[in-house]
Formats: C-alpha cells, sequence, structure tokens
C-alpha cells in the first residue's frame, strides 16, 4: 500500500502493518470525539512516526497513487476532523 503523509512524500507499507497502524488511528479517533487536543497531537506524531518507521520510503519524483493519505505533523484537529471517514483515518 502506498501511503502520502501530506508535506511529507509517499511510503510503500505492507499491509500486514494495518493491524497495528489501526490501534493508534481507533485511539486518534476517541480523543477526536472527546476534544482531547493533548492526546490527539501525541497519538497523531505517534502514527506518523510508526508509518515513517514500517514504511519504505519512494523517490520524490515517483508519482504513485497514494492508497492512503494521512495529515501533516502540524494538522490541527480541525483539519484532520475534515479527513475522518467513519473508521478513521485508516479504513477497514
Amino acid at each position: 500500500m502506498v501511503v502520502r503523509i501530506m508535506g511529507e512524500g509517499q511510503v510503500r507499507l505492507a499491509d500486514s502493518h494495518l493491524t497495528e497502524l489501526d490501534k493508534l488511528d481507533d485511539e486518534l479517533l476517541r480523543e477526536m470525539q472527546n476534544g482531547d487536543g493533548p492526546g490527539f497531537r501525541r497519538t497523531l506524531q505517534a502514527l506518523l512516526a510508526k508509518v515513517r518507521e514500517l514504511g519504505t520510503p519512494l523517490p520524490d519524483a515517483s508519482l504513485e497513487p497514494s492508497e492512503l493519505i494521512l495529515p501533516s505533523p502540524d494538522a490541527t484537529l480541525e483539519e484532520v476532523r475534515d479527513l475522518l471517514s467513519d473508521d478513521g483515518l485508516i479504513p477497514g
């Protein structure tokens, strides 16, 4: 799966890592629903760090379609709300 972090670029991520990322996504969704700004910021940073850790960066010149788009590290709670589906940022 190709994942884009807005403002950073793309990484290739094995589907086998989605379960691990989904746990952070669920936590992020709960914090957003509860209006927990500090918790949201901490979990968003952890989610993006895990994607960077587990993914393989694609070259900047690569123009592959992104199957998943994640917000930038400095995105606000409101901006992330606009990206959410009923499942959170990561479908499934």
